[in-house]
C-alpha cells in the first residue's frame, strides 16, 4: 500500500472566522496554491486510487481541488479517522480496509498527519515529521500499514511540489 499524507491548504484564520471550526474554508491564496501543488503531484506520477479527506471543510475543500487536477475518477471519502483528534491506530485501522494494492491519499490535519507518518515509519507516535500546510508525504507500506513498516519515499513542502508544477509547465 502507497499512502499519500496531505495537510490541507492554507484556510482563513481562526481569529478571522466567526464560524464553527469545522466550517473554516481555505482562502483565495490556499485553493491557488493547492492547484498548483496538486500539478507537481501530477508531475511526479502519483495515480491515487482512493482519495480520504477530514469531515472538515478545509480538508474536504483541499480533496476536492486535487480530486479535479490528479484523479477525477476517484470519489472522495470523508472519514473521521483523519480528523483533528484522531489517533495512528483508529487511522491504520480504517487503512486496513482498503485493498493492499491501494495508492491513498490522505488529506488531514497536523499535528495528527506527522505522529502518522511517524508511526507508519519508526513504530511509535512521533513529533518529528512536521507538515507544512498543502505539504505531502509518501510512505511505501509492503502490505496493510502497520507500526514501522513504512519506507518514506519522499516529503516535499508545498513549494516543491509548486516548482515542479512550475518546471512541468515550462517544459510543455
Amino acid at each position: 500500500m502507497d499512502c499519500l499524507l496531505m495537510r490541507h491548504g492554507i484556510a482563513v484564520e481562526p481569529e478571522d472566522w466567526s464560524g464553527l471550526d469545522e466550517t473554516r474554508p481555505l482562502t483565495d491564496e490556499g485553493k491557488k496554491k493547492v492547484r498548483l501543488v496538486a500539478r507537481g503531484l501530477a508531475a511526479l506520477g502519483v495515480t491515487p486510487t482512493h482519495l480520504i479527506a477530514s469531515p472538515l471543510k478545509r480538508a474536504q475543500e483541499t480533496a476536492q481541488l486535487v480530486r479535479i487536477s490528479l484523479c477525477p475518477a476517484v470519489t472522495i471519502t470523508v472519514s473521521h479517522a483523519l480528523e483533528p483528534g484522531s489517533s495512528p491506530l483508529v487511522f491504520t485501522t480504517f487503512l486496513a480496509t482498503l485493498p493492499e494494492s491501494s495508492v491513498v491519499l490522505c488529506v488531514g490535519h497536523e499535528p495528527l498527519l506527522g505522529t502518522l507518518a511517524g508511526y507508519f515509519l519508526c513504530g511509535h507516535t512521533s513529533h518529528h515529521f512536521p507538515m507544512k500546510k498543502a505539504g505531502v508525504g509518501f510512505i511505501h507500506m509492503p502490505t496493510l500499514p502497520r507500526a514501522g513498516e513504512g519506507t518514506l519515499r519522499w516529503w516535499c513542502t508545498p513549494a516543491q511540489l509548486r516548482g515542479l508544477a512550475q518546471t512541468e509547465r515550462d517544459n510543455d
